[in-house]
């Protein structure tokens, strides 16, 4: 989630509607300007009783956070409600190192400009964190969701923004509490050259957001059991906040671009309001009352651009634009899912061919279709059906070999090579290798929990560990 370090009290305050599209619009940028910037999150652990550590304990979050200031890292700090401040994030060349609600550690990679650098990247945080680990007593898990804690077994870290969020999440669905405190995810966020670009990068995006959950499945356990589930932590958007989440179908209508979106935002109820380093809770609170000064937390006031920018980051679909696009499908996992995300993404939407060839495999699909497929991944995976072709009835799984050759072609032609000629299509080779052995990562892992594991959750911290 995102880092807040400082208020801008000086940005334009939000005079017009014509306001809000800009921070979408300015998004634009050429193609040799395309970045690449990934997210991805990881548990936590001690390793002597694998408890998840706390914020303030000896060896915990704040030192882990600090100690990478032997690697160069900056810390940024929070202003507490009690007027202390607290360090919450890291910052250095690589991007921030941010502490999730429950101690989940996130890297927020730099925008880098190819899927060498952005594993270069991965490699160097994990080998910084490991290190650090070694000498505390942590190490790190590669999962979607902890896989042996109930929500009461871990900490809270003291973090504005997630107060208030822990305290709204009951109010509207059952599971708010378990997608802040017990999952991980891998995330992308690429660009975009204009808003028609925008448009058809996000209709792909949310037509095989599903194909990427499935892929990454990795979230079969809870509390020790399996769940049911190959994506539990797909399964948990579906009753977290009803207003935020989803499949947004109006992004596959005509006419939909920017000033569609931000009415999609104007109806997103806001959770908080940042002023003098401070969240102030406005949890329901609509930003359309905002605009118009009416906002009964700050009467009388009016948004600025920096308010808005706040606001857009609070949503969660399965795709959701700021001045990027956020592919937020995935679940957390080992390093080679790390690396193949954005390969996923990148070999699909960053070529022109590509792309074109991706959406002509789903623009068909009716939105009663894309829903049922999105609703099915989280527990069939790769067995879920998809629209049938031809009268003959498909499962996901026949259509990933597919996708992944589009994407292989998209790399192949972007021909970004590393220093020993090798281009970024060996980054698909972990997803190839899922699709070849027909199963989602998750239920790799509960044939080994029904076979030599014997039952033994406790071999994930051996199997997943980075």
């Amino acid at each position: 989630m995102s880092t807040r370090q400082v208020s801008n009290s000086n940005d334009p305050v939000i005079e017009n509607a014509s306001q809000l599209i800009e921070p979408m619009a300015g998004g634009e940028k050429p193609r040799d300007r395309w970045r690449i910037g990934t997210e991805h999150e990881k548990f936590v652990y001690c390793v002597d009783d694998h408890h998840a550590p706390s914020y303030d304990e000896p060896g915990g979050i704040k030192d882990l956070l600090l100690s990478l200031q032997e690697f160069g890292w900056k810390p940024v700090e929070e202003l507490g409600q009690d007027g202390k401040m607290r360090v919450i994030a890291m910052a250095g060349e690589d991007g921030t190192v941010s502490l999730e609600p429950a101690g989940q550690l996130e890297l927020s990679g730099a925008p880098l400009e190819n899927l060498h650098q952005t594993c270069n990247e991965t490699g160097r945080h994990l080998k910084q964190v490991k290190a650090i680990g070694a000498k505390t007593g942590k190490a790190f898990l590669g999962m979607g969701m902890w896989h042996d804690k109930t929500r009461a077994d871990l900490p809270i870290m003291p973090k504005g923004r997630y107060k208030i969020m822990l305290d709204h999440m009951p109010r509207v669905g059952t599971m708010g509490l378990d997608m802040m405190l017990r999952t991980c995810t891998i995330q992308v966020n690429l660009d975009y050259s204009s808003e028609a670009d925008m448009v058809k990068k996000f209709r792909v995006g949310l037509a095989l957001q599903p194909l990427a959950t499935a892929l990454f499945a990795n979230s079969p356990f809870t509390e020790g059991k399996p769940n049911g589930y190959l994506s539990y932590r797909s399964h948990i958007w579906s009753d977290t906040d009803p207003h935020r989440t989803g499949m947004l179908p109006f992004v596959f209508e005509d006419g939909f671009g920017y000033e569609r979106y931000a009415d999609y935002m104007l109806d997103v109820p806001m959770y908080f309001v940042f002023r003098d380093g401070l969240y102030i809770d406005a949890a329901g609170h609509s930003f359309r009352d905002f605009l118009k000064g009416e906002l009964s937390v700050l009467p009388g006031e009016k948004p600025t651009i920096s308010d808005w920018n706040d606001h857009m980051s609070t949503a969660f679909p399965e795709v959701r634009l700021k001045s990027f696009l956020e592919m937020r499908g995935a679940d957390g996992g080992p390093w080679d899912r790390i690396c193949g995300l954005p390969a996923f993404w990148v070999g699909l939407l960053y070529d022109q061919t590509a792309l074109d060839a991706a959406w002509d495999l789903v623009k068909d699909w009716t939105m009663e279709e894309r829903e049922a497929l999105r609703n099915a991944v989280p527990k069939d995976g790769l067995l879920a059906s998809i629209p049938a072709r031809n009268g003959e009835s498909r499962k996901l799984l026949d259509m990933a070999g597919e996708v992944l050759d589009i994407a292989y072609a998209g790399l192949k032609a972007r021909g970004r090579l590393n220093t020993s000629g090798d281009n970024e299509t060996g980054f698909l080779d972990d997803l190839r290798d899922i699709v070849k052995k027909g199963k989602s990562p998750a239920q790799q892992l509960l044939d080994l929990y029904h076979g030599e594991w014997n039952g033994d959750i406790s071999r994930i911290y051996d199997e997943m560990s980075f």
